[in-house]
């Protein structure tokens, strides 16, 4: 059997990605998402006020995807698909642009969908540096600038006010409570009042969160069905790698732990999550022990992750009594 050359394979994937190049070839484009077949999302460089646009192309179908991961995986010799319980594909491409894909049953937009969806971020390479530094706003003799202004409002005494400014301003946000108490309900109340341009990017076990954004992709790492080799620890690269403007998670557990508190400080607004907890201070502390559960070999000190958690982490607490279910805290 005649084996395909490096040099070979390489055109026929230039050629397949032919339908994505238009795309990232785009003046002004500094990355291009899917969220589902049929349609991309380009992030503009400069300075938009919604930076991310959305584009119709039925070129860009679920057969079309599924041929050109694997000739990705092909071609840079590495394992994926089902069969060898490997969802993702990391690669340069041959232009230098950065690749991350993912598909299968990780992707869930609705529970009836057996065969998962697809999803996948480029990042755009220019081998000549279009971004100078007066577009950071670092010129000689210059101030810093600020951009998000709202970090600087002192929070309001009235309870709904604080919440709404805490999430307009990016703060991160765990719901606490115990079963029955609503946190998942008002995490999809919360989640409403995002920006509806953000791109928002959730990763749960079970699908639970509803997001109205149209820029949006699930992950889902079931903590019953393990059916592939993709775990917590290795969605952090990929969420990171989807450029979120936001990311939600689920309930922490000493699976999760881990991964959502590194995401936490990664850099990105508001991370919302919900814990078991009776109070504000039980929600932080059984956020640390599920932390050292999930990561045995880290190591932590408890009264600086503490500290570090109430400077970086509001608190929302909502407790019960019988059929009342009420607020009683925000840190």
């Amino acid at each position: 059997m005649e084996l395909v050359s490096s040099s070979e394979s390489h055109r026929i994937l230039q050629t397949i990605l032919k339908p994505l190049a238009y795309w990232y070839n785009q003046d002004n484009v500094e990355d291009i998402a899917l969220n589902n077949p049929g349609g991309i999302w380009l992030r503009l460089r400069g300075r938009h006020t919604y930076p991310w646009h959305y584009y119709e192309d039925p070129k860009l179908s679920r057969e079309y995807l599924r041929n050109l991961f694997y000739a990705i995986a092909n071609t840079q010799d590495k394992p994926f698909g089902d069969e060898v319980g490997v969802p993702v594909v990391y690669c340069d491409l041959p232009d230098g642009h950065r690749f991350t894909g993912i598909m299968g049953q990780n992707i869930r937009y609705d529970d009836h969908d057996l065969e998962g969806g697809i999803a996948l971020d480029i990042r755009r390479h220019e081998e000549e540096v279009a971004i100078k530094m007066e577009d950071f706003g670092l010129v000689k003799g210059g101030r810093l600038r600020q951009i998000n202004r709202l970090k600087n409002i002192e929070d309001p005494d009235d309870p709904y006010d604080r919440l709404v400014l805490s999430i307009r301003r990016g703060d991160h946000i765990l719901i606490s409570g115990a079963t029955a108490t609503g946190k998942i309900t008002f995490l999809n109340n919360m989640i409403k009042l995002l920006d509806e341009h953000k791109r928002i990017i959730t990763i749960e076990d079970t699908r639970e969160l509803i997001v109205p954004h149209k820029n949006r992709v699930h992950l889902v790492l079931s903590r019953t069905e393990s059916t592939n080799k993709f775990t917590y620890s290795q969605a952090i690269d990929l969420v990171l790698r989807f450029t979120p403007d936001s990311i939600i998670g689920g309930e922490i557990s000493t699976t999760n732990a881990s991964a959502i508190w590194e995401l936490m400080g990664s850099g990105h607004d508001n991370c919302f999550a919900t814990i078991h907890a009776d109070s504000p201070e039980r929600a932080y502390r059984t956020f640390i022990e599920r932390i050292k559960e999930s990561n045995p070999e880290g190591h932590y000190e408890d009264e600086l992750v503490y500290q570090e958690m109430k400077q970086r982490l509001r608190v929302v607490q909502i407790n019960r009594d019988g059929n009342i279910r009420a607020v009683t805290a925000i840190t």
